[in-house]
């Protein structure tokens, strides 16, 4: 058994490691892109309803900065589609895997942005009582838990040699 055989637990070549990874990357891809085309889709309604002329300043600014992060999020969630349609068939799908792993990191990030940028204008906008910090700051928290500390704590524990 070689080293990449051990590392990875699969007798796999790099190219068929690549098309799996590339499988299972598109599929995760999907859930993450129709939560934001969603929410990023009602976000750009808001601004045509005669509610969003009687927000204060503050709020209209939260408004275009969460819009701004939605559209970010938006992008690096779809690039991986377009890096793959850009590359295919160039025989260089280990490295688009890589990149498109990266954006869809990005993406990621940028949805708990916009999320937390958009729960924070909701509340905002519905309540303005002292608690509204503290509601979207367990919300976050509950979100890095877990999109982020469970899977990592799941690598370490289980990856470790």
């Amino acid at each position: 058994m070689t080293e990449e055989e051990r590392r990875t637990g699969r007798d796999e070549t790099e190219d068929e490691r690549a098309d799996r990874m590339w499988g299972e990357l598109i599929q995760e891809v999907r859930v993450a892109q129709t939560g934001v085309q969603i929410l990023f889709g009602f976000l750009l309604t808001v601004v045509f309803t005669p509610k969003y002329a009687e927000l204060e300043h503050a709020n209209q600014v939260l408004y275009i900065v969460t819009v701004v992060l939605g559209a970010t999020a938006t992008g690096a969630l779809i690039g991986p589609v377009s890096l793959h349609r850009l590359v295919a068939g160039r025989k260089v799908k280990p490295q688009a895997v890589r990149w498109a792993s990266r954006l869809t990191f990005v993406g990621l990030v940028l949805l708990l942005a916009t999320m937390t940028a958009a729960l924070l204008l909701i509340l905002r906008v519905a309540t303005h009582d002292g608690y509204v910090p503290w509601l979207v700051s367990g919300v976050v928290i509950w979100y890095v838990l877990c999109w982020f500390v469970l899977p990592m704590w799941t690598r370490h524990r289980h990856t470790t040699r």
